[in-house]
């Protein structure tokens, strides 16, 4: 019984040197549990699950300089937008400019939803 509660208190405190045959052992049965666990088992059900997009910005267009006039008056890009996409419903959520090396506008990056 002595040598059992001996054998456990080493086991759980772990009073092994690193070359022995238990380190070993401890180390083989770490990377059987780290490469056979199957990942279902750290799935939580718990947490949400996001069905729709995470951004407010659900597309990126890229538009050319001869097509925003202003890229301050975000109604004129939003009616350019739409002529351009068909769609009825759009919002433009942002504008940025694209300049190249010598500061001349290349385009204009428009995220809308």
């Amino acid at each position: 019984m002595r040598g059992l509660t001996t054998t456990l208190k080493k086991i759980f405190f772990w009073n092994y040197a690193r070359n022995t045959w238990q380190w070993d052992l401890l180390c083989v049965v770490c990377l059987i549990f780290i490469f056979l666990t199957p990942k279902s088992w750290f799935d939580s059900s718990e947490l949400p699950r996001n069905t729709g997009h995470q951004s407010p910005v659900a597309q990126t267009l890229v538009l050319g300089p001869e097509v925003v006039v202003n890229e301050a008056d975000k109604g004129q890009i939003e009616q350019r937008v739409k002529e351009l996409t068909g769609r009825t419903q759009v919002e433009v959520v942002d504008v940025r400019k694209v300049v190249d090396g010598s500061g001349r506008t290349r385009s204009f990056e428009v995220d809308i939803r």
